[in-house]
């Protein structure tokens, strides 16, 4: 679930519960599909291609499950509704094999899939056993049990706190964090600076959706970011 009150979640304009209209996302996904995996001389390999097809239409499915709800919790806060994704065991078994397939483009294989409170729980664990890595959460100041390394980012009405137990990761692992969503970046950038305080080797960020004008890419220092799904709004 998204919605636009706090510092990671997205204002998107809708009507009240209804699904997901598809909009020009859905010919940007299909012209990057017939792009996508060409060789030097131009060819498409026959596995990337029905790989790049794969994730495509899978993409196209997502984006239509997703429902949209008007002035939720409060007026004037529209909210994405990721749920429905996973009340649907073909659309999970989907959604999954799409995070697979995206990971390939971080060029490396994950040691440790580290997932953000609460929403990256929904399918960082399941990924992580896909990849044959490590699960690891990132919890609020408070919720995890012995020695924590601590990370500190803004939200709209002040400051959070992110924590990660010492040891959850060893030095020079190699480390993915995922999130359902990225929007203003704050919470994933803390996530990443826990992985580095616990010397982690952080090959990228991977989130189920992006709101492109907030531009939280901008706070994660260029580290390689890949979003399986966009919005129009």
């Amino acid at each position: 679930m998204t919605s636009t009150s706090n510092q990671s979640t997205p204002q998107v304009s809708t009507s009240s519960e209804q699904p997901a209209a598809l909009t020009t996302s859905e010919a940007a996904i299909l012209a990057s599909s017939k792009a996508t995996a060409q060789d030097a001389s131009g060819r498409q390999p026959a596995s990337s291609t029905a790989s790049a097809s794969e994730l495509a239409s899978t993409k196209i499915t997502l984006l239509g499950t997703l429902r949209r709800f008007a002035d939720f919790p409060i007026p004037g806060i529209n909210f994405i509704d990721i749920l429905p994704i996973f009340q649907n065991p073909a659309t999970h078994k989907a959604l999954l094999r799409a995070l697979e397939l995206q990971v390939l483009e971080f060029g490396a294989k994950p040691d440790v899939v580290v997932g953000l409170d609460a929403r990256g729980f929904l399918f960082g664990p399941q990924l992580a056993l896909q990849l044959n890595a490590s699960f690891v959460p990132v919890r609020k100041q408070g919720k995890l049990p012995g020695p924590c390394v601590t990370a500190t980012y803004e939200k709209e009405y002040g400051q959070d706190f992110f924590q990660m137990q010492e040891g959850a990761i060893k030095p020079g692992q190699k480390v993915l964090v995922v999130d359902d969503i990225i929007a203003t970046g704050g919470s994933a950038a803390a996530a990443g600076s826990l992985v580095k305080q616990l010397g982690g080797d952080l090959i990228g960020y991977l989130f189920m959706l992006e709101i492109p004008f907030l531009k939280g890419r901008d706070k994660l220092d260029g580290v390689h970011t890949v979003t399986l799904l966009e919005t129009d709004d």
